[in-house]
């Protein structure tokens, strides 16, 4: 029996395909999970195979299942800007940023990219949490401003290694070469309307490319593969040694509500001269910057053998035989012949060198607290 037979999926309406989904059977994907309620690619090859294709030539991967919360209006901006600590105002009309959307205490319950569309249209493209209907509850706590929200019906594709911009030079011209990091434009490949931007979640050189009509996504998989053949161009799935190379976190693995900006080390995030009512969770923000917080996530590098895959629980860590925190993400990277990974721990432990032991799925190890990202901390290769 193949790792993809949807035969083992419930059959059903309530989770959704993405508009790529017929076009990528042909390429034999081996596994799928939900994320915002629809069938996400997880990989059509080693993890291993799919890393060296992210860091050798060019991959797509389809990333449909982040879902655009679109809000608009006259007052979109000022909503806009409830939902996040970071100033909105300063990502200029065609950019983007990349951002978190707080809760009233601070606790982080995503964190999208927003790109802004027009002077009060921002379109965020959400990890796998429900922010589009904690959007619309919280719209009924300011009744008087007028603005809609909604989710945009487009489908976003990464393309994303070292000969994504010839891939997209030659889809789109050499205009789209002088493209700046996290910023947008529209174009047509072959006659359908997209959105590129240049962005992604794999620390590489690399673009997105939003689909505007979703009943062309076949269309537009076919095109990026054909073009992309003398670049090697492999689908792929999410390449978690890359991001968790490049220090880049996952929500619902690495974070949820229960955490918030300052734990994470994401304080850029914040913009502190906001007025206190502009974003509902500024004033909880400034109180915890005021008196600290108890805990931080940290890199660590875990000794032994390569881990197998990635760790599929998050996994006790201790010191002195007490339990002090978990570890979320852990993989092993063959670039750097170590198992690397994140862990939660007291503020007291999070300094380099600190050593931790860990209740792996593979055993005990010991775990040493590294600077992360660990490769490319300047996070020069994706602006390059």
């Amino acid at each position: 029996m193949s790792e993809s037979d949807m035969t083992l999926v419930q059959r059903g309406a309530r989770n959704r395909r993405t508009p790529y989904y017929e076009a990528e059977q042909r390429h034999g994907p081996l596994g799928y999970t939900v994320y915002n309620h629809m069938y996400f690619p997880i990989r059509f090859d080693t993890f291993e195979a799919e890393f060296e294709a992210l860091l050798s030539d060019v991959t797509i991967w389809d990333v449909a299942v982040e879902r655009c919360l679109e809000i608009s209006g006259p007052d979109g901006l000022r909503f806009a800007q409830l939902l996040t600590p970071r100033d909105v105002s300063k990502c200029a009309v065609g950019q983007a940023k990349y951002v978190l959307i707080c809760d009233r205490d601070g606790g982080i319950l995503n964190d999208p990219v927003m790109t802004r569309m027009d002077e009060n249209t921002f379109w965020f493209a959400l990890a796998s949490s429900d922010a589009l209907f904690f959007a619309r509850g919280l719209r009924n706590a300011y009744p008087d401003l007028d603005v809609t929200i909604r989710e945009a019906d487009v489908a976003p594709l990464q393309v994303q290694g070292p000969k994504s911009k010839e891939l997209m030079r030659d889809l789109l011209g050499e205009e789209i070469l002088d493209l700046k990091y996290y910023w947008w434009r529209r174009g047509d490949i072959d006659g359908i309307p997209v959105v590129i931007t240049r962005t992604g979640w794999t620390s590489e050189v690399g673009y997105e490319v939003y689909l505007l009509d979703t009943t062309r996504g076949t269309e537009l998989w076919e095109t990026l593969m054909k073009v992309g053949e003398p670049y090697g161009v492999k689908p792929t799935g999410p390449s978690d040694i890359r991001r968790i190379e490049g220090g880049i976190f996952n929500w619902g693995a690495d974070m949820t509500y229960e955490n918030n900006p300052l734990e994470m080390g994401l304080e850029r995030l914040v913009d502190w001269d906001l007025p206190q009512d502009a974003s509902i969770s500024l004033a909880a923000l400034r109180r915890l910057k005021d008196t600290g917080v108890s805990r931080r996530i940290v890199g660590v590098q875990i000794d032994g053998q390569p881990f197998p895959a990635l760790n599929f629980e998050k996994w006790p860590a201790s010191k002195n035989g007490a339990r002090v925190g978990k570890v979320t993400s852990a993989i092993h990277s063959p670039r750097l012949a170590k198992n690397i990974g994140y862990c939660w721990v007291p503020v007291e432990l999070a300094s380099e060198g600190v050593t931790l032991d860990v209740e792996s799925e593979w055993g005990p190890r010991r775990a040493t607290v590294t600077p992360m990202p660990f490769v490319d901390p300047d996070k020069q290769i994706p602006i390059s």
